[in-house]
């Protein structure tokens, strides 16, 4: 089972270049539990940048830079399939 409705999507953050930044989503309810991954701009994030660390429903980043500025989208996945949740926009400035 994993519902529709994401019990905290993530919200937009604006940053200054350098600062960390901290994208929060709380993913839907879900029978297992589903696990949460990212994507920016549709793509997905994976653990090759050093300066991004996934924990939970977090998604930091170290030392924010122009390049990490786009549209993030949290993605809930269990055995019965993904959710996306609403966009949020991270501004570097």
């Amino acid at each position: 089972v994993l519902r529709d409705d994401f019990r905290q999507p993530p919200g937009d953050v604006a940053v200054a270049a350098g600062d960390p930044a901290v994208l929060e989503c709380v993913p839907p309810r879900g029978h297992p539990q589903p696990s949460v991954s990212w994507k920016k701009d549709g793509t997905r994030l994976g653990d090759e940048d050093e300066r991004l660390t996934m924990r939970g429903g977090k998604l930091m980043l170290a030392n924010a830079r122009k390049s990490d500025a786009g549209v993030y989208v949290c993605v809930a996945t269990n055995v019965a399939g993904e959710r996306d949740s609403e966009p949020a926009q991270l501004v570097v400035f």
